[in-house]
């Protein structure tokens, strides 16, 4: 067995259309989505990121703004930019691009946007939503990989989810998100005892830790769906995620591939996020 890719790229297509459509059908009502986002200092990876970002607005009809600082930016003045952008009516979204500068509370600056306006979905009133099934702003990644999994018409019910990662930004909400759609779910982590046990019953894996090869074929139940949320460098320096896709791709029914799977998702679905907040103005 040779398994399918989930081709994020060409599924990002296909809702950026739908996204421009629904932008153009605001637009005639007088509404242009806004999306702010900030970046402070000059991390390279975060550079890149903004810039994509921006880009995907431009190319589905939205309206941007880009407010770029230096590392030196103040935590007050972080603050006043973004109670100033929570009152401007122009945007709709307002993202502030992680990591901070160490002298920065992200946290604090999270908790200072508008829940209204939360499109990364990371604010404590979004978290809180998702987990009582309230509407609400899903974070982008794992909303995402659900769409993925929709994407190839998978039927979550009674299936068990393995969810490597634990962090607010991917690993917790995925889990949520998975057990929304009536899959059985388990987390693991750096203190899980026997991932391999653990993966091995399962039916999908969503590998976020951030680690290479943290996921490898002889893990893997035969004909199980694979996602792989990671980012890393191997040692040719050349993208890769957390799953040994080479092996993997031999046993799995589907798997996503690194680059060119999750990434694309993860900024379409901050897209379609902005969106339904103007749509909700």
């Amino acid at each position: 067995m040779t398994a399918q890719l989930i081709d994020g790229n060409a599924l990002s297509r296909q809702l950026r259309a739908d996204v421009s459509a629904r932008v153009s059908a605001l637009k005639a009502r007088g509404i242009t989505p806004g999306l702010a986002v900030i970046l402070v200092g000059d991390n390279a990876a975060s550079q890149v990121y903004v810039r994509n970002k921006v880009k995907a607005c431009d190319d589905t009809g939205m309206h941007s703004v880009l407010e770029t600082w230096p590392a030196s930016l103040s935590e007050a003045e972080l603050l006043a930019r973004v109670d100033a952008l929570n009152q401007d009516p122009a945007i709709h979204g307002i993202l502030v691009q992680l990591p901070l500068p160490a002298h920065i509370d992200a946290q604090k600056v999270i908790e200072a946007i508008d829940p209204a306006k939360d499109v990364d979905g990371f604010h404590i009133a979004s978290a809180g939503a998702l987990m009582t099934g309230m509407r609400g702003f899903w974070p982008c990644t794992p909303y995402g990989c659900m769409k993925m999994l929709e994407s190839i018409g998978y039927d979550l019910k009674g299936k068990h989810a393995v969810v490597i990662g634990r962090s607010n930004i991917v690993g917790k909400p995925m889990a949520l998100m998975l057990l929304q759609q009536n899959a059985t779910v388990t987390i693991c982590h750096s203190a899980t005892k026997d991932l391999k046990a653990m993966t091995l019953q399962a039916d999908v894996i969503v590998a976020a830790v951030g680690k290479r090869n943290v996921l490898t074929a002889d893990m893997v139940k035969p004909g199980a769906v694979v996602l792989d949320v990671g980012m890393n460098r191997n040692d040719e320096g050349k993208l890769c995620g957390d799953v040994d896709f080479d092996g993997v791709r031999e046993v799995a029914s589907h798997i996503t591939p690194v680059p060119g799977g999750v990434g694309p998702m993860t900024i379409t679905m901050l897209m379609v996020n902005t969106l339904e907040s103007a749509e909700r103005t």
